[in-house]
């Protein structure tokens, strides 16, 4: 039986695209497809800057999707790491409180490595590590629509403030960091048949990797 504890060489995963896109979506489909002996998935959103001291109920003067609220070089720290197959434990974020607990998540290397975040295109020290990149290019209205309902129901947010929150921050920083990274893509999905074709595709090279 072989041993995939510690793979020798994994394969990195970035899967990109606007909040809403279902970028996140995909990644937990194909550690489902896969297993999670054979998958792990990283979130960007693990590596928030603590804001617990700069938020309000609607966000305050948060701009969490804007490059610097994001610590990528912790990210791409780990991200080596795990490329020399050494375990690592990643941070928390709680986005209840805005705060990073000390509470971590252990990851161990395995065949198929997927970071999942909407600025992952954007930064080059994170983009570099990765052997291929998945942009999920979808409607602002849908994705709008996702946010709204994820805001209000996961992250007890108010409506009225997540909309605010789009329209003033969301949007703006799409538009200028998120939607221009789709050029280092070497996959970009812009309807659910491409979407159900490109999850078909990689779950069955990832299933041939892992047999050889």
């Amino acid at each position: 039986m072989t041993d995939y504890s510690k793979p020798s060489k994994s394969f990195f995963l970035g899967v990109a695209g606007g909040s809403g896109s279902g970028k996140t979506y995909f990644a937990r489909e194909i550690q489902k497809m896969l297993g999670p002996e054979l998958c792990e998935i990283i979130y960007q959103d693990n590596f928030y800057f603590d804001q617990s001291q700069n938020f309000d109920k609607d966000g305050g003067a948060v701009n969490f999707d804007h490059p610097s609220s994001i610590e990528f070089s912790l990210l791409a720290k780990h991200l080596r790491q795990l490329k020399q197959g050494i375990e690592t434990e990643i941070p928390t974020y709680d986005f209840v409180t805005h705060s990073r607990p000390f509470q971590t998540v252990l990851i161990r290397p395995k065949p198929v490595i997927i970071v999942d975040g909407i600025l992952i295109g954007h930064v080059d020290e994170v983009r570099t590590l990765f052997d291929e990149l998945i942009f999920f290019d979808t409607p602002e209205e849908l994705r709008f629509k996702r946010r709204l309902e994820r805001d209000v129901k996961e992250r007890g947010r108010d409506a009225e403030g997540v909309r605010a929150q789009f329209f003033k921050q969301v949007k703006p920083m799409h538009d200028q960091f998120v939607e221009p990274s789709k050029i280092h893509a070497h996959t970009v999905v812009k309807d659910l048949g491409e979407f159900d074709f490109v999850l078909q595709s990689y779950c069955s090279r990832f299933l041939s990797l892992t047999k050889n």
